[in-house]
């Protein structure tokens, strides 16, 4: 039985949500959205990501109903509708809010262990893994996961939903990158992303990737083959089941990149979806220090082969690219955007991207997240930016901010003087 406070609290936040909206603003950011992605950008975007801010951005003692799912649906609500009031950014706010569907999916067939590390206030800071294969023969060990769709407990959640907010804000079930946890920690519930070096990680640990790719190359492909397969299964299934919905909205085609653009379908056209209508996000941040010749023997042909699966690709998250780009643009054709962040050669990814796919910059966190703030590093960042992608696609998306040290000013003052260097 949902509380009657908590009905009007999501209520009066549900009204302010479609207010945002509605204002006109939206339609035109989308707009932009588009043309950058459409490869003919009128200017750069510009969007912060604020979920792994949450402590500080929407802490627990802000939250006010009881309920336990709808206190995750409230801190998403506020999380929104905070960031659309405060930090003057490219954000979109759509007509509608997103439910995941309730998807169960197994191991591996091993462990993987995972165990957290606590800061002094009781943050998540870091975590590790079990790292299960721990010599070539435990590779006998591995089995490929099993799937489930919970489709009455989804169709509950939203019944809910539907319920308490329906009238006000339309509830769609689909794939949710928005959806925030009270605890703060929000999963890759998106249905494109592929990981599949992530995951080798997880299984084998840094010393064995580093090592194995020089003593047991043959079990490094054997890995990624059985990986590969595994992903492909999956989103093979996601289809099949009817699981699958168009993430050309305000969705992660990329990490924090929307995926507004004109080539693949959107809501209005999204019927039967299938891997094709979709953006796909291919990475492999845990390879950065192998040599590019051996990322393009021993990992990315398999991580181009899930790659073909979908529409457009957006590759790359905090790794360094410019070193391998010319094997990443030949191995996935349907790629169309590119991370850079701080770790790659500005200039030499602008010449190399030009207008032929979207450069899809990663601020420096660590400036802005500092204790003593020095808004010279911030400007200095933004200024070679501006210089290096001079006449590329460009997207700003400054993400994996986990502190302020309680300023959110810094927020909208580092867009605002985003804009302000790029004539905004």
């Amino acid at each position: 039985m949902i509380r009657s406070q908590d009905r009007q609290i999501i209520r009066s936040l549900a009204e302010k949500w479609m207010e945002l909206a509605q204002l006109p603003v939206m339609a035109e950011r989308k707009r932009l959205w588009r043309a950058v992605h459409d490869l003919r950008a009128e200017r750069p975007v510009i969007l912060v990501e604020t979920c792994m801010l949450i402590d500080e951005y929407t802490p627990t003692n802000a939250l006010e109903c009881e309920d336990p799912f709808l206190r995750n649906v409230e801190r998403t609500l506020r999380t929104t509708i905070r960031h659309a009031q405060e930090i003057d950014d490219d954000v979109v706010v759509e007509p509608y809010f997103r439910l995941a569907w309730e998807i169960e999916v197994s191991d591996y067939g091993v462990s993987l262990g995972e165990y957290h590390a606590t800061d002094a206030a009781g943050r998540t800071v870091a975590y590790s893994f079990a790292f299960p294969i721990r010599s070539p023969g435990d590779f006998s060990k591995l089995r490929t996961r099993t799937k489930t769709v919970h489709r009455e407990k989804t169709a509950r959640l939203k019944a809910i939903l539907e319920d308490v907010m329906g009238d006000i804000l339309p509830v769609r079930v689909g794939n949710n990158d928005q959806f925030i946890f009270e605890s703060g920690y929000r999963p890759w519930t998106g249905v494109q992303f592929i990981g599949l070096t992530m995951d080798l990680f997880k299984l084998i640990g840094n010393h064995n990737l580093l090592y194995w790719v020089y003593d047991e190359p043959e079990t490094i492909h054997k890995l990624m083959a059985f990986l590969r397969d595994d992903r492909i299964e999956y989103f093979r299934w996601l289809q099949q089941e009817g699981l699958l919905d168009v993430n050309t909205d305000n969705q992660m085609a990329g990490p924090c990149s929307y995926g507004y653009v004109t080539g693949l379908p959107d809501l209005t056209q999204a019927n039967n979806v299938t891997l094709k209508d979709l953006w796909g996000w291919a990475e492999s941040q845990e390879t950065t220090t192998i040599s590019p010749a051996m990322f393009n023997e021993l990992f990315l042909p398999y991580i181009a082969e899930v790659a073909s699966l979908f529409g457009l690709v957006y590759y790359g998250c905090c790794e360094r690219v410019d070193d391998r780009f010319a094997d990443v643009r030949r191995a996935i054709p349907n790629l169309r955007s590119v991370s850079v962040s701080g770790w790659s050669d500005l200039h030499k990814m602008g010449e190399l991207i030009g207008r032929d796919y979207v450069y899809s910059r990663k601020p420096t966190p660590a400036y802005i997240s500092a204790d003593g703030l020095n808004w010279d590093l911030l400007r200095e960042d933004m200024q070679k930016t501006k210089e290096a992608a001079r006449g590329c696609n460009l997207e700003i998306l400054f993400r994996d901010i986990y502190t302020v040290h309680h300023d959110l000013s810094r927020l909208q003052r580092w867009v605002q003087m985003t804009k302000g260097i790029f004539g905004i």
